[in-house]
């Protein structure tokens, strides 16, 4: 079997990237002591409260289309990952002009052919995930508008409303999954230039993420009303 060409600041360079990526999204989405303060469990809050605000409207045309803008924009993400997987493909079917330009820039450890396809297989990857993640997004906003169409105009049905809210939140979690493959996709494009930039680029996107769930002023506004 053949050995990968990798030096050891590039196993050092994906080991972070991986760790950056994969330690995160597990501890944000799986400790319930850190989700809790996260913005996008703030957001489950409100999407609950949304949907039992729901059961007392006779007329649900302004909560489709709040739903549908949501699908929209997570149909959008999804098609782009489409278009990248295609000229990701084309990178690879095609490297030489790539490689030439990828020469140009200063700093830059042009890859050989092997190590080329490598990481460009790696975004390929990436992009495949953030297809999945976001088109099951989508067919989950898609089941909540059928949810929220069939709750009956009664206060008593909430089990009703929080199935709803259940639902609406795991394709919120979903899509928010498809974004952060987007963020670190941007991250891995970092390693075609040199190791050195993958490790830069994942510590900013981490920060990036962190910040923005958890610090951000989204985030204080969410908890201010949450305690009014």
């Amino acid at each position: 079997m053949t050995a990968l060409p990798f030096t050891l600041l590039d196993w050092i360079a994906i080991t972070i990237f991986i760790i950056c990526w994969m330690v995160y999204s597990s501890v944000v989405d799986r400790v319930p002591s850190i989700r809790n303060r996260s913005v996008i469990a703030a957001m489950d809050e409100h999407r609950r409260r949304w949907m039992r605000a729901a059961l007392l409207r006779d007329n649900r045309i302004a909560d489709i289309a709040a739903i549908g803008n949501l699908m929209s924009t997570t149909s959008f993400l999804a098609t782009t990952s489409i278009l990248i997987l295609g000229g990701l493909v084309a990178m690879m079917g095609a490297p030489d002009p790539a490689r030439r330009i990828v020469a140009i820039l200063p700093w830059t450890a042009v890859p050989d052919e092997v190590m080329w396809e490598i990481k460009i297989g790696l975004l390929v990857v990436i992009f495949i995930n953030t297809f999945f993640e976001l088109t099951w997004a989508l067919r989950q906003f898609n089941y909540t508008s059928t949810l929220v169409m069939g709750m009956p105009q009664d206060p008593a049905a909430m089990d009703q409303a929080d199935v709803a809210a259940r639902l609406a939140n795991r394709g919120a979690k979903h899509f928010n999954s498809g974004l952060r493959s987007y963020y670190f996709g941007m991250a891995a494009l970092a390693w075609i230039i040199h190791p050195l930039a993958l490790i830069i680029a994942s510590l900013l996107v981490l920060r990036e993420l962190h910040r923005r769930e958890f610090r951000s002023a989204v985030r204080d506004a969410l908890a201010t009303r949450e305690v009014g």
